[in-house]
């Protein structure tokens, strides 16, 4: 019987390599994220994030280790079962171009054998949870989407099938600033709302600290650090320091400029 204490997903020394054993992409990665947690993992290309990510689902396998999901060992899962029951979002959106919009969003509760109305009703749920108004955009298409509209039906068709567990691989990172910042608090909001327990994949640091309960940080396949801002504060790894005095530094340039501008 599982835990009430366990957490929703644990990592457990998990190695992944590629390349023949070449390339270290995960290198004895332990980290747990709690029920209800929104938890960021931050890094830069090549730091192993976006590989841990597709490990949970079982898009790829780990080499050495373990991951559980509610304390069951992810192998021991049929992976497209398991894939099912997970909510995925995309950088841009992973819509299928050839469907609407509704089909998109209703594409898993439709292979789960829901009914053809229970489908229907969760589809125009979700457009309304996602601030789409159902009436205008469920028969249009991707490509007559903007990109935060394709990212709302993204986050839409990762919720279909009322997941417990939300994995984002950089879903902002392709928007303008505006839209970014609207959405990623609209989906934090969703987050607290539904109860869910999220991963968000991030480069930016920035994103990390003002969505995420809690940080981990990645570099080159390991993990060198995790907590909650103040307790990331105390690392004494250089490269989560430097991350952490990035979004300073950079208030401080705008700053400066702006004050430049208002004295010309």
């Amino acid at each position: 019987m599982t835990s009430a204490a366990s957490p929703m997903i644990a990592y457990d020394s998990v190695a992944k390599s590629f390349g023949g054993g070449r390339i270290k992409a995960i290198d004895g990665v332990s980290l747990a994220v709690q029920r209800g947690e929104l938890l960021a993992i931050v890094g830069g290309s090549g730091s192993g994030k976006t590989t841990l990510l597709r490990l949970t689902n079982r898009l790829i396998d780990a080499d050495a280790g373990a991951i559980a999901i509610d304390g069951r060992d992810v192998r021991t899962v049929d992976p497209i079962a398991l894939r099912r029951g997970i909510g995925m979002v995309f950088q841009n959106g992973g819509l299928f171009p050839h469907l609407g919009v509704a089909d998109n969003i209703g594409i898993t509760p439709k292979l789960l054998n829901w009914s053809k109305r229970d489908v229907a009703a969760r589809i125009d749920e979700l457009l309304g949870l996602v601030r789409l108004d159902p009436a205008q955009h469920r028969d249009r298409f991707p490509h007559e989407l903007s990109g935060g509209q394709r990212q709302r039906v993204g986050v839409a068709r990762a919720l279909a099938a009322r997941p417990e567990i939300v994995l984002m691989d950089e879903p902002f990172g392709a928007l303008d600033p505006l839209t970014r910042d609207a959405l990623g608090e609209d989906f934090r909001a969703l987050h607290d709302r539904l109860n869910l327990t999220t991963v968000l994949i991030t480069h930016d640091i920035t994103e990390a600290l003002l969505l995420a309960d809690r940080i981990a940080v990645m570099h080159r396949g390991r993990l060198l650090a995790q907590g909650t801002p103040v307790e990331l504060s105390r690392s004494t790894e250089p490269y989560v320091a430097d991350l952490l005095r990035t979004p300073r530094r950079q208030a401080q340039r705008l700053g400066a400029l702006l004050t430049r501008g208002g004295a010309a």
